[in-house]
């Protein structure tokens, strides 16, 4: 081998071994465990995404703590606990069963939870690319098991977030891992913004002016063949339930409105919601409510500035129902 040939293999081997170092390092600061500091916020304070029910209403996001910077649902374990899906590799158009257990700081399956908005654990689910959005909530077995009959409608990698508050904590967790569904992937691409959304003869209005950092108030109205719909259903203790995505990173804000509902009180046409983005960027707003017994979901994307703009233009055109199903039809409960 001549001098020359050895030193371009030498600056070559040089070059990979700093860029595996770089990925290495890259990798470290952003591992989902390592980023887990289980000690942080202990107390149950964060700055990170807040619910937006305010303090008379019991905040559900008061106890999401920002570990190190993280952002609630970004990371698989957090404060000692962590999601730990039976598989994570699944067929689609396929029943399976979609089985996880939260592991304990004692290594152990937690089988105590405290209920949050009517349930000990609420389980999202939604492809990488926001499409295919289910809330669903499923049984526990003795031994700290859930589990639920589970469809995936699609090939790729799908997100999986579990939000509970394990007894005695004094705060709520919401973490997540990836799933991997075979077959093609089609990724499909977010709707624009719009301010209507509409589907099996509702339509859904959003108006509110969003600030990165601030909170703002977001009104959802809901109204069927033109008319409002004043009869809306208690659903998880409110009359709608909000769950918003960063795009990209996917990191997950769980929201409820200021009034609580109980059985038998009806509500609507308006939702109210104060809710706070944590980043200017790109969101996936997904509102589930209850009419004439029948949980419905309507989608919207929202751009949040750095300063106050309105969500949409007024002359914004409604959305169309998603090729996938918005709202996972499994019965809820325990």
């Amino acid at each position: 081998m001549t001098r020359a040939v050895a030193v371009r293999l030498g600056a070559f081997a040089g070059a990979l071994a700093l860029a595996f170092a770089g990925a290495f390092a890259l990798g470290s600061v952003v591992d989902p465990v390592a980023a887990a500091d289980p000690g942080a916020h202990a107390d149950g304070q964060d700055g990170g995404m807040t619910d937006g029910m305010g303090e008379q209403a019991g905040e559900h996001g008061e106890g999401h703590s920002e570990t190190g910077g993280q952002l609630p649902g970004l990371a698989v374990s957090e404060s000692g606990y962590t999601l730990v899906p039976a598989t994570t590799f699944f067929q689609p158009g396929k029943q399976e069963s979609l089985r996880f257990t939260i592991q304990g700081p004692d290594g152990k399956p937690v089988t105590q939870y405290t209920e949050t908005h009517e349930k000990d654990l609420h389980l999202i689910v939604v492809r990488r690319d926001l499409s295919g959005f289910h809330h669903v909530h499923p049984t526990r077995a003795a031994d700290g098991t859930w589990s639920i009959p589970f469809t995936f409608t699609a090939g790729g990698t799908w997100r999986m977030f579990a939000d509970f508050q394990p007894a005695g904590l004094g705060k709520t967790l919401t973490l997540g891992t990836d799933l991997n569904v075979s077959g093609l992937y089609i990724p499909v691409p977010m709707s624009e913004p719009a301010s209507i959304y509409s589907f099996d003869g509702y339509d859904v209005t959003l108006a509110g002016k969003p600030v990165a950092g601030k909170e703002a108030e977001l009104v959802f109205t809901i109204t069927k063949a033109g008319q409002p719909v004043k009869d809306l259903q208690p659903y998880l203790g409110a009359f709608g339930h909000l769950v918003s995505l960063r795009g990209g990173d996917l990191a997950y804000l769980h929201t409820h409105p200021s009034e609580e509902a109980t059985a038998g009180m009806k509500g609507g046409p308006e939702i109210k919601f104060g809710t706070t983005f944590p980043t200017a960027g790109t969101y996936s707003l997904f509102l589930d409510f209850q009419h004439a017994g029948k949980v419905h979901t309507a989608e919207f994307t929202v751009n949040v500035g750095a300063t106050g703009t309105s969500i949409v233009p007024p002359t914004a055109l409604p959305s169309t129902a998603p090729a996938t199903p918005g709202h996972e039809e499994t019965p809820h409960g325990h």
